[in-house]
């Protein structure tokens, strides 16, 4: 396989026709390769257009997915990150390269200790991994002018919302399948969020993400 021209295919067939356009978020996705994220046993699926397994019940989000995230939360070099699931450390790495600093929690210890690793590979080092539980709340104490829930969650919890810094933005896919859209959550000013709807898609829910009451017969 020609990785390059895989790559550039990829670019090209998958994101760009995804309402992908940003040349610095394209360009990016030529930086970081994703190809060194990638369980070795799926290597040759590196750039198709599905979701990878990673272990644990775990996939890798589809590559148009990963780049819509990042182009739509416009993050700035002076901004801080929270990731809600490191998985592969891929989307960890794209989100590393353009904001200041990113604080990843992951429940699995393997893949924490393998997106390690990945990172390191990639030379970045603006990441601090977190082992443990965050799908209900952050597990670090500041708040963020970004933050990212990368499985999905029927709602989205307001803890998260609570360290949202005034200016920030926030990335989650929220609902049950069939049905789930991904949104992006603003707050202009404190206490004011602004929900603004992306695309359908269907993302692995989060392992423990807080569940509405149900309507029992």
């Amino acid at each position: 396989m020609n990785i390059e021209q895989a790559r550039f295919n990829m670019i090209e067939q998958q994101i760009r026709t995804w309402e992908v356009l940003d040349p610095a978020v394209l360009e990016l996705l030529f930086e970081v390769k994703r190809e060194r994220f990638v369980p070795q046993e799926h290597a040759s699926l590196a750039f198709a257009d599905l979701e990878i397994p990673i272990g644990h019940g775990e996939a890798m989000m589809q590559p148009k997915v990963e780049a819509r995230i990042v182009q739509e939360l416009a993050l700035q070099p002076h901004e801080t990150v929270y990731e809600v699931g490191t998985g592969s450390g891929y989307l960890t790495a794209l989100l590393a390269r353009r904001a200041r600093h990113v604080t990843s929690a992951e429940i699995h210890a393997g893949l924490r200790v393998r997106a390690a690793a990945s990172l390191k590979g990639e030379g970045i080092s603006n990441v601090t991994l977190l082992e443990g539980d965050s799908a209900q709340r952050p597990l670090a104490e500041s708040a963020f002018d970004v933050i990212v829930l990368t499985g999905s969650v029927p709602i989205l919890p307001q803890a998260f919302l609570d360290r949202l810094a005034v200016g920030g933005r926030l990335f989650a896919v929220v609902g049950d399948r069939p049905v789930m859209k991904a949104v992006v959550v603003r707050q202009p000013a404190a206490g004011s969020f602004q929900h603004v709807e992306l695309f359908e898609t269907v993302v692995k829910p989060l392992v423990n993400a807080p569940q509405p009451a149900r309507f029992r017969f």
